[in-house]
């Protein structure tokens, strides 16, 4: 019996209703790497009450960017969640970029922060603390366990439409309403 390798770098997970994991009830995630090792991403729809411009002044940083002062902090995951973590288009060059295509990358170093500071670049950015992770053949599992829907990402979802949209968008790209899905999954 083979085993059909996945890749869903640059794709969407969609939460089934059925996901009793808190961390993850009702969310869409997106995934910055895929591979036999395992997985990771992060939470795009979960904002937190924290905004940048706190966010800025905990790490002193100097914010002189208002434009970005309201943009809300994200619960990326439950995977060190005192560590900041930024999806940004362009992909750009930072010290610790994992650079998903040429137009996306997930940073985790500070020059990406003192760079929206001081000049608002890069210009579309989701700042998140923490990440989702999952272990080789973890994910897998857990698709075959109907936990998640997957489709290729939609970056305009991510950076154009306010969070609480953008669960029931991504589900529009696979042609289904999210409130019409049942929480109970069969299996063939």
């Amino acid at each position: 019996m083979t085993t059909t390798t996945i890749n869903l770098t640059d794709h969407f997970l969609i939460a089934m209703p059925a996901m009793a994991d808190p961390n993850f009830s009702r969310t869409l995630t997106y995934i910055a790497e895929h591979n036999e090792n395992g997985a990771m991403g992060v939470i795009v729809n979960r904002p937190t009450d924290m905004r940048l411009a706190t966010l800025f002044e905990r790490i002193d940083i100097p914010f002189e960017q208002p434009d970005f002062a309201d943009l809300p902090v994200y619960f990326g995951g439950p995977v060190q969640s005192d560590r900041g973590f930024v999806l940004h288009r362009p992909a750009g060059k930072w010290h610790s970029t994992l650079t998903v295509s040429d137009d996306i990358g997930l940073t985790s170093s500070r020059d990406v922060l003192q760079s929206l500071a001081a000049e608002g670049k890069p210009a579309e950015v989701l700042v998140a603390l923490g990440y989702a992770g999952w272990s080789s053949g973890q994910l897998e599992h857990e698709l075959a366990q109907n936990a998640w829907l997957t489709v290729p990402a939609d970056l305009t979802i991510v950076f154009d439409l306010p969070p609480e949209e953008r669960l029931a968008a991504a589900m529009q790209l696979l042609g289904v309403d999210f409130a019409k899905l049942s929480d109970v999954a069969g299996h063939a």
